[in-house]
């Protein structure tokens, strides 16, 4: 599978919300959404809020500052483009502002010494065509 082929099977479908979110990370932004009606924060997106149901809400910035709630290290590739990164850490992180989001863990060496909730800090990496948010610990 050549690059290309690979970017082509892993770019999400076009959507005018992702659309949104794909792009804010390519200006080194990762954004969500909050409701305007409860409060409350989520990823990934969607046109109304996963708690109320509610169609109000409005994107805000991510600081970057997360913490770890999960992981699991991978050691056969999900996707075979992605093969040559096993082993590799698929983690669910907790952003300070409140929404849980799937992610990588990068720069971390050994998985097994990772705690949860442990500190995390964003990255955005160029990656298949696109920006991708993923996090390191501090």
């Amino acid at each position: 599978m050549t690059d290309d082929e690979k970017a082509a099977a892993l770019r999400p479908p076009a959507d005018p919300l992702g659309d949104q979110f794909w792009q804010s990370l390519k200006e080194g932004r990762l954004t969500f959404q909050r409701c305007k009606h409860c409060g409350n924060a989520w990823l990934p997106v969607r046109s109304e809020c996963p708690r109320c149901l509610e169609a109000d809400w409005a994107w805000e910035n991510a600081s970057g500052a997360a913490r770890l709630i999960s992981w699991v290290v991978y050691h056969r590739a999900f996707h075979e483009a992605f093969a040559d990164r096993v082993p590799y850490t698929v983690a669910v992180v907790e952003l300070t502002e409140g929404p849980r989001m799937t992610s990588n863990i990068i720069g971390a060496g050994d998985p097994e010494a990772l705690k949860i909730d442990q500190a995390l800090r964003l990255v955005i990496e160029p990656d298949f065509g696109l920006f991708v948010p993923r996090f390191t610990p501090v």
